[in-house]
């Protein structure tokens, strides 16, 4: 046999579907296929007819032999996936089952709600009919068939997606998600709250916090240079929060990365005597090597990761050691299977994760099953316990909130206190500077 016949039916083995698909006519294809002799001059003539031939077979075998085996169930499949624009900016999601389980989620991005819910749209057509439990092998489809991976919008839809998932698989087994990631490693989970005013943060303290975050006090948005007054002005607003709810409590400060690096490092040197419990976001997370710069340059923790996606991004925080507090936002990073692998990478930095999280009760619940799983946690931010949105809001005491102990992420829709909170159309703030008019970030 020639070198080039050998090297044809080496092809030709490799695409035995092919072969299959063309069982039928086996005796005519194999004549077909033999190059030899006066038949190679029938080639080229019939090449635009074999490649037409080889594309329909190709699309049948596509459907009978390469089916995934993984995510397709008999007894368990998806039916439906909806969203739903909920008060004041949220997105929530809800995937439904033949068996009667939905799963929650929560995929948004704050100010593009409408757009994460095309991209939901999307993704449907791979989800319906699939078996939800193999939660990580759809991450994967989800991620990896898509030639522009990553991002803020697909990130976000995979990680509302991703929590449903947990969700109907948690209830399914009749157990809470941290069992499954082989929790609990601990009763209950530290929550913050927000406060920017002396009246506010003592009110916070009242309902059981012991721990807060504000931003710098600013009348106007920072310039690149500020002066001397800014800096003071906000170092004395954060002193008066400190002597509001005294040294035992922990209070953070945020500056939404909307400072220049020379103002950031004169501010956190005037914050350094009343020990904020960390700086978040001290310059853009996209400047990476500013940020390790200034974390050695200061005794203070610093935090970023809520613009952050995936292990990926992740990873150079880490490296570089710009933040020894990672803030993974479970609505956005990737969800509960990206974050819990970015908890680990954490650990073996010696990094602490507090999730990100200033949207709604389902990114919550998300939240404290993480929080529940990893060994490495701080403390969880939060903006809502569900009241008017689940049956059982979350309560804190002592600055805690108890770990669920229902399946899946442990909460139920209150679909009769949601009736008038659907629907919205939140956008971001426009922020300009007074002097100029030129665009600030907000």
């Amino acid at each position: 046999m020639k070198p080039n016949d050998q090297l044809f039916d080496r092809t030709l083995a490799r695409r035995a579907f092919l072969t299959r698909a063309l069982a039928a006519s086996a005796a005519s294809g194999a004549a077909a296929f033999n190059l030899h002799g006066a038949d190679r001059a029938l080639e080229k003539d019939a090449g635009a007819d074999y490649l037409k031939e080889v594309e329909e077979n190709e699309r049948k075998a596509r459907s009978k032999y390469a089916r995934p085996t993984i995510g397709v169930g008999d007894k368990l499949k998806i039916t439906k996936v909806e969203t739903l624009f909920v008060k004041p900016r949220w997105l929530f999601l809800k995937i439904q089952t033949n068996a009667g389980i939905t799963g929650l989620g929560e995929p948004i991005v704050e100010g593009r709600a409408k757009t994460v819910a095309t991209a939901i749209e999307e993704l449907t057509p791979y989800l319906i009919g699939k078996d939800p439990r193999p939660v990580a092998h759809h991450w994967q489809a989800m991620y990896r068939h898509a030639f522009y991976r990553g991002g803020p919008i697909l990130t976000s839809a995979i990680s509302g997606v991703d929590q449903a998932l947990w969700d109907i698989k948690g209830k399914a087994l009749g157990l809470p998600v941290y069992e499954l990631l082989g929790g609990p490693t601990r009763t209950r989970v530290r929550a913050y709250a927000h406060a920017g005013t002396v009246e506010r943060i003592q009110q916070r303290k009242s309902e059981g916090f012991t721990a807060f975050k504000t931003g710098p006090f600013k009348e106007r948005p920072a310039r690149i240079v500020e002066n001397k007054a800014f800096i003071d002005k906000a170092a004395r607003r954060f002193a008066e929060l400190r002597e509001a709810v005294g040294d035992e409590c922990d209070i953070a400060i945020d500056f939404h990365g909307a400072l220049s690096q020379q103002t950031a490092r004169l501010l956190i040197k005037a914050l350094e005597p009343f020990q904020p419990m960390f700086i978040e976001e001290p310059v853009n997370c996209q400047e990476v090597e500013v940020m390790a710069d200034i974390a050695r340059g200061t005794h203070l923790p610093i935090a970023t990761g809520e613009r952050i996606f995936t292990k990926w991004g992740f990873r150079e925080i880490l490296e570089k050691k710009a933040a020894s507090i990672l803030q993974p936002d479970l609505c956005h990073a990737g969800g509960i299977t990206e974050c819990r692998l970015i908890a680990g990478m954490a650990e073996a930095f010696y990094a602490a994760i507090a999730p990100h999280n200033p949207l709604g009760p389902i990114s919550l619940a998300a939240g404290l099953n993480l929080a529940a799983a990893i060994p490495n946690f701080l403390c969880q931010e939060q903006s809502s316990l569900g009241v008017g949105y689940i049956k059982k809001p979350f309560q804190v005491h002592d600055g805690y909130i108890d770990i669920p102990t229902a399946p899946g992420l442990g909460i139920e829709l209150d679909e009769n206190a949601l009736a008038n909170k659907i629907d919205h159309d939140w956008r971001n703030r426009e922020t300009y500077d007074v002097d100029d008019g030129s665009v600030v970030d907000w």
